[in-house]
């Protein structure tokens, strides 16, 4: 069970890049998420030369699973945007939840265009994971009435859709995954999305210029942490796999609504001036039980 351990700790790299974004976007890219994606794309030209030189056999690709990479870019690229989004309107603890549908939209994605079959134990454990994500798609006021997170629901079923049909793809092709190949065409569809915007888009252009110019050290410091961690993540996962079955290293993501949520508890508590989590009871309560529900089912979802 040593690999099990092991993946926990990719995926609390992944809940600590989750508060990361949120920092970046509350405190240095009041712009809106068009600088904060604009600065992840600079990063990504940063990028490429250690990822080339990692696996000199990136260009050496048929231009079918060349054209697959990108395509799987461009949704993760989606995934990032929307999820930007819904994290810019609420805190991490909140959003994050409702990744644990992605598995659902794969098998719903995988059963009408890959054919695969759907088990009475998946039914019962897809509509555990949308009962839990339904109950965190609420938000308690101060009255203690209840109102619809709008802007987190819609942006987070884009995003857990795209991530589905990015695997779903993946899949269709029976591509081999290399990590490092992904990771590459991830961040050159990125640099030139990014490089795209800049040029047109002046707001954002002129807003990333200022935050840079008033934060530099602080943004690149920040994001330098950030992007070492989620590729930290994905080399542990990617190392993990070999150990063991993929259903259950991917069970451990399960995990990381319970990370962010603890994460978000002890940056509120310690550093307020960081980050600030709804801690009341009546707060965490929903959150635990919404996290404790989409568990069950995603375990149950990945038992055969």
């Amino acid at each position: 069970m040593t690999w099990f351990f092991i993946a926990l700790i990719g995926t609390f790299f992944y809940a600590c890049t989750n508060h990361l974004d949120k920092i970046l976007l509350e405190k240095y890219f009041k712009g809106g998420i068009g600088t904060l994606f604009l600065f992840s794309a600079i990063f990504s030209v940063l990028a490429l030369p250690f990822l080339l030189l990692a696996d000199p056999s990136i260009f050496n690709v048929s231009l079918s699973n060349m054209l697959v990479l990108v395509v799987v870019a461009i949704f993760h690229l989606l995934v990032l945007w929307f999820y930007l989004i819904a994290l810019k309107h609420d805190e991490a603890s909140v959003v994050i939840v409702f990744y644990q549908l992605v598995p659902i939209f794969a098998y719903i994605l995988g059963y009408l265009i890959l054919g695969e079959n759907l088990t009475k134990l998946q039914l019962i454990a897809m509509a555990l994971v949308i009962f839990g994500t339904t109950i965190v798609s609420f938000e308690i006021d101060i009255d203690n009435k209840f109102k619809l997170r709008r802007k987190v629901v819609l942006p987070m079923l884009a995003a857990a859709f795209f991530w589905a049909a990015g695997e779903t793809v993946f899949k269709m092709v029976a591509l081999e995954e290399n990590v490092v190949r992904s990771l590459f065409w991830e961040n050159l569809t990125l640099a030139v999305v990014g490089i795209l915007i800049f040029i047109f888009i002046r707001k954002y252009r002129e807003n990333l210029l200022l935050a840079i110019k008033n934060n530099s050290k602080k943004i690149w410091a920040f994001n330098f942490l950030n992007e070492a961690l989620y590729v930290l993540g994905n080399v542990i996962f990617s190392f993990v796999v070999i150990m063991a079955p993929v259903s259950l290293v991917l069970l451990t993501n399960s995990f990381q609504p319970v990370f962010v949520l603890a994460i978000g508890i002890f940056l509120t508590v310690f550093f307020k001036n960081i980050a600030s989590e709804k801690i009341q009871a009546k707060h965490l309560w929903q959150k635990i039980f919404a996290i404790c529900i989409t568990g069950i089912g995603t375990y149950l979802l990945f038992m055969k």
